[in-house]
C-alpha cells in the first residue's frame, strides 16, 4: 500500500536543528505557520549537474492558487549555490531538466519536458531545449502524444522518453488515431478481460507505457517494447527510476513485468531488461533468476556495469532492497552490502565509478550512504534529516535535504557535515513561527526499542498544558520521521497550538528488516501496542502534554488503525480517519494491487479468511463511541471510497458525532491547493471542537 550493523546518525549543523522556544512575546511581523504558508513554499526537485559539474539545473514549483494547481519552471545556479536565476518562465509546466551536449561546445543547453504551446497537439507534453546563456526555447520532439521520463545520451544525440501506446500499434501515430476513433464513439462502455482494470487513480485504457528512442536532431520515435504487452511503470511516489541510458547511448536498461495477463495484479516480479537503442534486438531479461522486484537501474560512468535495487521475496512490496551490480562483459551478478540491514530507496554512481550513493530510512531519518562498488563496505555520509538526489559537482557532493522543520534545499556535504547552499523559502519561513522537534525512544511491543518524535507547540511554555495531535503513519511500512511533508505536516498542528507525537511502530522502515516484517499478519497486534505505549511514554516524559485532550489521526494504514482503535480504546476525545479501511475482506475485492493484502494478511480471503478476520475493524463497530471525522477521495483506487462511506454510515447509524469530507477529484492523496486548504481547515476545526482551548465546554458529547 505504500502506500546487521547499524550506522550511527551523524549530527547536522545547529542551523538545521530545532531549539526550544521559551515562552515569550511573539516576534514582530510573524504569525503561526498555516496551510497558506505551506502552499506558499516553493518546491525544488529533479536537480542535474552540468557535464563540467559547475552548474546545477533544477525544477522549482510554485503554487498558483487562482488556477488551483502547481506551476513548474526551470532554475539554474552555480555549484556553490551562487548565481541563482530563473531559466524558463511561462504559463506551462517546464520540468525534468537534462543537460544536452551539442556540436557547439561553447553553449550549455538544457533539454526539458514542457506542455507549452507549439507542439502538434496544443498543450501536449514534448521535449524542448533552451540555451542557458539566453534565447527562446525550441521544441525537439513533435510527437502526437504526451511524453514523460526524459533521459539524454551523453553525446546529446539521443533522447529517451516514455509514452502510453497501444501494444499492437507500429508507431505513435497509430495510437493517436485510435484515441481519436475512441473519442468519436457514442458508447461510453469499456470491456475488460483481465486485471488490473484500474491503477492508483486511473481506469485502464488498453494502453501500455513504453519507452521510445528519439533522435535529438529529429526523426521517428522507436518503440523499445514494440509488440510487448507490458508496462514500464510510473510510480506515484518514491525515488525510483524506471529506465536509464548507457553513457554512450547504445543501450537502454529498464524495469517492467513480463507479460502475464491478470497475474500482473498479484505479482511484484519486475525484472531489469537490457535493449540496444538502435532497435536491432528485443529487450533481454538480465534479472530473470530473481522472482521478486528489481528496479531503479543505473549505468556506471564507463557503461560496463549496471546497478539496481532488488528484493528477494515474491509478492512482498516492502521487502528489503539489496544493491545488485551486473557486469555486462561477464554477464555476472553480485550483491553488495548484504549485511547492511537497511533498504535503499535511490541509487547513483559516483563520477569515478568507485562507489554508489544510496539514500535509506535510518532511525527516524532518511540518510545518505556510500557503498564501495568493489567491497560493498557501507559508510554514512549524512545521518539526519531527509536526504535525496545526491550528486557530485565541482565543489563536491551536493544533496537535496529537508527535515521536520524545513522544506528541501541544496546542501553540500563534507566530512559528514552539511553546509547550506540555498534557502529557497526564507522569505516565507522568516515570518512563520514553527514548533521545536525532539526524538525520543521507549520500550514497545516484544521488549523492543521503539523510536518516536514530538513537536512542541509554537510559543512553547513549559508551565502550560497542551492538547495532543497523535499522528499515525501509513504504509504500513513507512515512517513519520525527520522529513518535511506537504500533506501530513506536523508543523501545521504545532502552529495551531497542539503538541504532536508520532510513533514509528513495529512495521516502520529504517530499523532493520525484522522490525519492518513484524507487522506482517499482525496489523492490530504489536503496532497497536506500540502506539498505546508510545502515548504513555510521551505523557510521562512531557508533562506539558494534556492526555485528557488527545485526538488520533491517520491515513491509509493509519486510517485503518484509526478505524481499528475506535473499537479498542476510549482514551481519545476525537478521531480523524483518511482513506482508511473498514472491512479487510471487502478492500481485497476492491483494491487494484492484490499482492499487498495477499502478503500482509496471509493469502486470499477465501483461502485464509482467518487472516482477514483477525484484526478486522468492522468486527469492532459495536464498540465505537468516539466522535470521528471521515475523509476519502473518490479516485482512490488503492482503498476505494466505499470504505470511507461505510465508516461514516456506521457512525451516523450509531448516533456518534461525525462528519464526512469527500473529495470527488482526489486520489489516495489530496493534491489540489484549494482541496488542501479545505482539508486543513476541516481537520483543525474538528480538533478545535473536541480538544481545543474551549473544547470541554463546546464539544457535543458522544452518544452511548
Amino acid at each position: 500500500m505504500r502506500l546487521h550493523p547499524s550506522l550511527l546518525a551523524l549530527p547536522l549543523l545547529s542551523v538545521f536543528c530545532s531549539v526550544d522556544q521559551p515562552a515569550a512575546t511573539a516576534p514582530p511581523d510573524t504569525h503561526p505557520f498555516t496551510v497558506h504558508d505551506l502552499l506558499a513554499l516553493d518546491r525544488i526537485s529533479d536537480p542535474a549537474a552540468s557535464p563540467d559539474r559547475r552548474w546545477i539545473v533544477f525544477s522549482r514549483r510554485k503554487t498558483d492558487l487562482d488556477a488551483d494547481r502547481g506551476r513548474t519552471d526551470l532554475w539554474l545556479m552555480k555549484s556553490d549555490g551562487t548565481g541563482l536565476r530563473q531559466l524558463t518562465s511561462n504559463a506551462a509546466n517546464d520540468g525534468s531538466p537534462r543537460w544536452l551536449a551539442g556540436a557547439d561546445k561553447q553553449k550549455e543547453t538544457v533539454a526539458f519536458l514542457s506542455n507549452r504551446e507549439g507542439a502538434t497537439a496544443k498543450g501536449t507534453t514534448q521535449v524542448w531545449a533552451i540555451d542557458v546563456d539566453g534565447g527562446e526555447a525550441r521544441r525537439l520532439t513533435d510527437l502526437p502524444v504526451d511524453v514523460d521520463g526524459l533521459r539524454v545520451s551523453e553525446d546529446g544525440k539521443l533522447l529517451a522518453v516514455s509514452a502510453e501506446t497501444y501494444p499492437g500499434c507500429a508507431d505513435l501515430a497509430c495510437t493517436a488515431a485510435r484515441d481519436k476513433e475512441k473519442a468519436q464513439k457514442k458508447s461510453s462502455g469499456v470491456i475488460f478481460d483481465s486485471l488490473p482494470v484500474r491503477e492508483w487513480d486511473t481506469w485502464g485504457t488498453g494502453k501500455r507505457r513504453h519507452v521510445f528512442m528519439v533522435p535529438a536532431a529529429g526523426g521517428a520515435a522507436v518503440d523499445m517494447l514494440r509488440g510487448i504487452d507490458a508496462d514500464c511503470p510510473t510510480r506515484p511516489f518514491g525515488d525510483e527510476n524506471d529506465f536509464a541510458l548507457s553513457p554512450d547511448g547504445g543501450w537502454l536498461a529498464l524495469s517492467f513485468k513480463k507479460p502475464m495477463g491478470s497475474q500482473e495484479a498479484w505479482s511484484t516480479n519486475e525484472d531489469i531488461w537490457l535493449a540496444p537503442t538502435d532497435g536491432s534486438g528485443p529487450p533481454m531479461d538480465i534479472s530473470a533468476q530473481n522472482p521478486a522486484r528489481d528496479s531503479n537501474p543505473v549505468f556506471s560512468p564507463d557503461g560496463k556495469s549496471i546497478a539496481w535495487l532488488a528484493m528477494k521475496r515474491p509478492g512482498y512490496e516492502s521487502d528489503r532492497y539489496r544493491v545488485v551490480v551486473f557486469d555486462r562483459a561477464a554477464s555476472t551478478l553480485r550483491t553488495l552490502a548484504e549485511d547492511w540491514d537497511r533498504s535503499p530507496s535511490s541509487l547513483a554512481w559516483s563520477r569515478a565509478g568507485e562507489r554508489l550513493f544510496a539514500t535509506a530510512d535510518d532511525l527516524g531519518h532518511h540518510g545518505l550512504f556510500a557503498i564501495d562498488a568493489h567491497s560493498g563496505a557501507v559508510s554514512a555520509l549524512l545521518g539526519s534529516g531527509h536526504a535525496s538526489a545526491a550528486f557530485e559537482t565541482s565543489r563536491g557532493l551536493v544533496v537535496l535535504l529537508d527535515s521536520l522543520t524545513s522544506g528541501a534545499d541544496f546542501w553540500s556535504v563534507s566530512g559528514g557535515v552539511p553546509h547550506r547552499l540555498t534557502d529557497i523559502n526564507a522569505d516565507v519561513m522568516m515570518h512563520a513561527r514553527i514548533g521545536a522537534t525532539e526524538p525520543f525512544t521507549f520500550t514497545g511491543a516484544k521488549g523492543d526499542t521503539v523510536h518516536a518524535w514530538t513537536v512542541k507547540p509554537i510559543d512553547f511554555d513549559a508551565g502550560k498544558k497542551y492538547p495532543l495531535a497523535f499522528l499515525v503513519h501509513g504504509g504500513p511500512q513507512g515512517s513519520f520521521g525527520d522529513g518535511w511533508s506537504y500533506r501530513w505536516n506536523a508543523e501545521t498542528y504545532a502552529a495551531a497550538g497542539y503538541a504532536v507525537v508520532m510513533v514509528d511502530f513495529h512495521g516502520s522502515t529504517g530499523y532493520g528488516q525484522a522490525f519492518t516484517d513484524a507487522i506482517n499478519g499482525d496489523w492490530g497486534g504489536a503496532p497497536y501496542e506500540d502506539l498505546m505505549k508510545g502515548l504513555d511514554a510521551a505523557l510521562a516524559k512531557y508533562p506539558w502534554i494534556d492526555g485528557a485532550r488527545a485526538c488520533a489521526l491517520g491515513a491509509s494504514y493509519g486510517g485503518w488503525m484509526i478505524d481499528y482503535l475506535a473499537g479498542k480504546t476510549d482514551r481519545f476525545r476525537c478521531l480523524v480517519t483518511h482513506d482508511g479501511i473498514l472491512s479487510n475482506p471487502m478492500n481485497y475485492y476492491g483494491t487494484e494491487e492484490l499482492w499487498f493484502p495477499e502478503w500482509e494478511l496471509g493469502g486470499t480471503p477465501w483461502d485464509k479468511p482467518e487472516g482477514y478476520a483477525k484484526y478486522d475493524p468492522m468486527s469492532l463497530v459495536g464498540h465505537w463511541k468516539t466522535p470521528t471525522l471521515v475523509i476519502h477521495g473518490a479516485k482512490d483506487y488503492r482503498v476505494p471510497d466505499i470504505q470511507g462511506l461505510a465508516v461514516f454510515t456506521a457512525l451516523q447509524r450509531k448516533g456518534i458525532p461525525s462528519k464526512l469530507l469527500y473529495f470527488p477529484e482526489e486520489n489516495h492523496w489530496v493534491l489540489k491547493p484549494a482541496d488542501s486548504v479545505l482539508w486543513h481547515e476541516t481537520v483543525l476545526g474538528w480538533l478545535d471542537t473536541y480538544i481545543g482551548a474551549s473544547s470541554l465546554a463546546a464539544a457535543p458529547p458522544a452518544k452511548p
